[in-house]
């Protein structure tokens, strides 16, 4: 099940990994400088589409769904360990599989930035450019204390109940992740994945898998990552910021300013957490600039934007 082809109008690829389909985008020249946007959670690659289409023309665009999310398979606990060391063996692979030979332009997004930066720190000469999306790669700010809505998922079979049998978490977020309205159309694609409780094991496993504290599993990985990414200071790095984003707020933003004091500074004060939706066209577009598209004298960077609305 796909959402329109007009919404997202791309062709699927699959990579066989764990006995495993490992959906993924793979749009452009294959001769064209890699950009690699992930997603996190409870999104998927239709979180990317606008820019894919903006960037496509030029650039080779590499867009996974993890497994448990979007288009690739949904397995039970048995088959998939649903942590992050695992996610991240799942981008090696995939990038493994697709010999890129140049210098790759990490995008990410909530549990994108987690993964792609993890994976950044161990291979920093792949890495070309940065653009941060309201995400995180280091441990909880000191000031920022866990959202409860969030905590009751991560910590309590309540919270575990309502996500897998009710679809809350997808489905509130589908809500309260924009600050700008959207079609239902588009709405409606965000869920589409996770519509039984058996394809919702991934949006319930990756808040339970948010490393906290020593001990928990992934933290070390976290504290690896953040005490690396000095490794990536001194690549260009766009960070391109939703002021009204209830997780991903000001004391993160301010963490990633500490470890890019470089970076360039792209504040949304009227955007969410889906910062790429809310952005719209003009966020495309910095973020096509900053990649360095070159402008088609007919229609521009961003052309075939936002289709929905069109």
């Amino acid at each position: 099940m796909r959402p329109a082809d007009r919404l997202y109008p791309f062709s699927s690829h699959f990579l066989e990994t764990r006995g495993l389909r490992l959906h993924y985008l793979d749009e452009g020249p294959r001769d064209g400088p890699p950009v690699l946007m992930l997603h996190g959670n409870p999104t998927w690659s239709f979180y990317y589409r606008n820019l894919v289409l903006a960037l496509r023309g030029q650039y080779r665009c590499i867009v996974p769904d993890h497994i448990g999310c979007g288009l690739s398979d949904k397995p039970a606990d048995e088959s998939y360990d649903y942590r992050l060391r695992s996610r991240i063996e799942d981008l090696d692979t995939l990038l493994g599989t697709l010999d890129l030979r140049q210098p790759l332009t990490l995008v990410g997004h909530d549990w994108g930035g987690m993964i792609g930066f993890a994976w950044a720190v161990r291979n920093p000469d792949r890495i070309a450019r940065c653009v941060v999306l309201n995400t995180a790669a280091f441990p909880m700010p000191k000031s920022k204390k866990m959202p409860p809505a969030l905590s009751l998922v991560r910590d309590t079979a309540l919270g575990a109940l309502l996500v897998q049998r009710f679809n809350a978490f997808a489905g509130i977020a589908s809500r309260v992740a924009f600050r700008k309205p959207v079609s239902r159309e588009v709405r409606k694609a965000y869920t589409m994945p996770y519509d039984t409780p058996a394809n919702r094991i991934a949006t319930l496993r990756f808040v339970q898998d948010i490393p906290l504290r020593a001990g928990d599993p992934g933290f070390d990985i976290l504290l690896d990552t953040a005490e690396h990414l000095h490794l990536l200071a001194d690549k260009p790095c766009l960070i391109a910021w939703g002021e009204k984003d209830f997780v991903f707020d000001a004391p993160f933003l301010g963490k990633w300013l500490d470890y890019f004091p470089q970076a360039v500074v792209h504040r949304l004060p009227d955007c969410g957490h889906y910062v790429l939706e809310d952005g719209g066209p003009v966020l495309i577009e910095t973020i096509a600039n900053f990649i360095g598209i070159k402008e088609d004298s007919k229609h521009g960077p961003a052309s075939g934007i936002h289709p929905e609305q069109g």
